[in-house]
């Protein structure tokens, strides 16, 4: 087997910071409160043909393992490095040219989940062949930005819409202050670009995409802020939509409880859609797909909450859908599309497993669960790509593995 690729690192850019639009306007802080008026309630795990499905779902989801992609310590001692991961999280994947790019979250001093700790991660592979792995520091804890040094690194994610270039984001905490920060990877070079911040766009305000910047841009235009903390995310299921003769990216951004629809035609400026106008309990974060002409939407709530809440927001109508929840053990989710049917994965019993469920995209209360999947083991914020009639899925393994597993979608996807 070949050793780790080498891979370019572009020099660093300075000035890359700005300062944030002034807005003398205060705040509107957004209630946090659970719903009081949502319209169905589904519980897959009381769907006798959901659990018999998963049941058979669980043995190709182990049969089907392709590999993990953590810094374990046979890797270290096969390429001569030190310090193999002992926390790993938060998993994106694509497979391009017989390649899989897997970006996550790594802690090799302990086995903690603590963003003063940790670094980004890219690893690389032919999917004939994972033994022959490259990993690659995007950034860590102690990096020097522009002057600046770094205190926090976070949810790492991937974005390809084809051509040469990934584009590899994460949050980091730049001198205590959450910035969300991408770089861009050549495919054919094996080059990184120089780190620089996204930017955020709400209405004619455009700032850093910082803790800060959110909440003047939010400010400045009148949009109610829910409490945020911790880091900024951004989730990484992207879907198209079409506008003006102009191809826009939709996604979410989570911080908290604050949560919001946003978009991007470059993947570097993202702009505010809409965020939903009811009172909830969401937390952290928020599955989105645009569909046609409606942005459908799923996210967990409160740690002690049983249902996340699925609805959508109406392009053309400028209105959200009344909210049907669903129970939920509060995990990352996410939505694919197959054979034109939109699908939900979440976790419906534990983080031991996962379920999926057919969105009825008209009436979302007579949506239906397909499979509930009890591995019987750790597996949770699962990651999917619809790729022919497979369904390829990256998932983390009790903060452990990066891990890799792939299924039929023809038996599953009816």
């Amino acid at each position: 087997m070949s050793k780790t690729e080498t891979v370019f690192f572009e020099k660093p850019a300075t000035g890359i910071f700005s300062e944030d639009a002034p807005c003398e306007k205060a705040a509107i802080k957004a209630a946090h409160m659970p719903i009081n008026g949502y319209k169905g309630y589904i519980v897959p795990g009381d769907d006798a043909a959901a659990l018999a499905a998963g049941d058979r779902l669980k043995e190709d989801i182990v049969r089907g393992k392709l590999a993990d992609f953590e810094r374990d310590e046979a890797f270290c001692k096969k390429n001569g490095q030190e310090n193999p991961d002992r926390m790993v999280h938060v998993s994106t994947f694509e497979k391009i040219d017989g390649c899989i790019y897997m970006t996550y979250y790594a802690n090799t001093g302990t086995t903690e989940e603590r963003a003063d700790q940790q670094e980004a991660r890219l690893a690389f592979c032919p999917e004939s062949d994972p033994a022959d792995m490259t990993v690659v520091t995007v950034q860590k804890v102690g990096d020097t930005l522009d002057g600046k040094t770094v205190t926090g690194v976070y949810d790492t994610i991937l974005f390809y819409v084809g051509g040469d270039k990934l584009y590899i984001a994460w949050t980091a905490a730049v001198e205590g202050k959450y910035y969300r920060l991408y770089r861009t990877f050549s495919l054919s070079r094996r080059e990184m670009s120089a780190i620089r911040p996204n930017r955020l766009r709400v209405g004619d305000v455009v700032n850093d995409f910082s803790a800060t910047g959110i909440v003047s841009a939010f400010a400045a235009n009148g949009i109610p802020v829910k409490q945020m903390f911790s880091d900024i995310g951004i989730m990484q299921k992207l879907s198209v939509r079409v506008e003006n003769g102009e191809k826009w990216y939709y996604t979410g951004m989570y911080s908290g409880f604050l949560k919001a629809v946003i978009k991007s035609r470059d993947l570097v400026e993202w702009t505010f859609v809409a965020a939903p106008d009811f009172i909830n309990l969401s937390k952290w974060e928020n599955a989105v797909y645009v569909y046609e002409d409606k942005v459908y939407y799923f996210v967990r709530q409160d740690d002690d909450c049983k249902q996340g809440f699925l609805t959508f927001y109406d392009l053309k109508t400028e209105k959200w859908a009344t909210p049907c929840l669903i129970r939920d053990a509060q995990s990352r989710s996410d939505f694919i599309v197959y054979d034109d049917a939109l699908y939900l994965i979440h976790a419906p019993l534990d983080r031991d497993g996962f379920g999926i469920v057919r969105v009825d995209r008209d009436d979302l209360a007579n949506s239906r669960p397909v499979a509930v999947v009890r591995m019987g083991e750790s597996l949770f914020y699962p990651f999917a790509r619809v790729i022919g009639d497979t369904v390829y899925l990256s998932y983390t393994v009790d903060r452990k593995h990066i891990r890799l597993t792939r299924f039929d979608a023809k038996t599953y996807l009816k």
